[in-house]
């Protein structure tokens, strides 16, 4: 386990119990703390009681752009709180989110993993943003 995860908070976001749950084991195992939420309005919740050290949100929620609304939430208070956004927009809409610069500029996560992820795929980006 690594020294420096045992004391990093991250904030786990999605309606998906199944991916919740998967996720959650496989970054406590990692040795990071988790706070997991099922949606946007508990996710606001623990933000007001607790700042993460990192945000894992999903992009489609209870809301169609509730992880983008989540995003700028956690910038907005918080620039240096890093966010990856998962998603399964692509697969379901056909809508990508490639391109850089301006082309995602409007978009405040750090962050972008396409759903299925795997677990050592997050493990890697999380310690990438958290431990650089």
């Amino acid at each position: 386990m690594n020294a420096e995860a045992k004391e990093k908070l991250i904030l786990l976001v999605d309606d998906d119990e199944d991916f919740l749950l998967q996720t959650r084991m496989a970054l406590e195992a990692a040795g990071y703390k988790v706070a997991p939420a099922p949606g946007l309005k508990e996710a606001e919740a623990l933000l007001s009681e607790q700042r993460p050290d990192l945000v894992v949100a999903d992009l489609m929620m209870e809301y169609m752009d509730a992880g983008f609304v989540l995003c700028h939430r956690v910038k907005k208070r918080d620039s240096t709180i890093p966010v990856i956004l998962v998603t399964a927009v692509t697969s379901e809409t056909g809508m990508e989110f490639e391109g850089t610069g301006e082309d995602r500029s409007w978009i405040k996560a750090d962050a972008i993993l396409t759903k299925p992820v795997r677990a050592e795929q997050l493990k890697r980006e999380v310690h990438r943003l958290l431990e650089g």
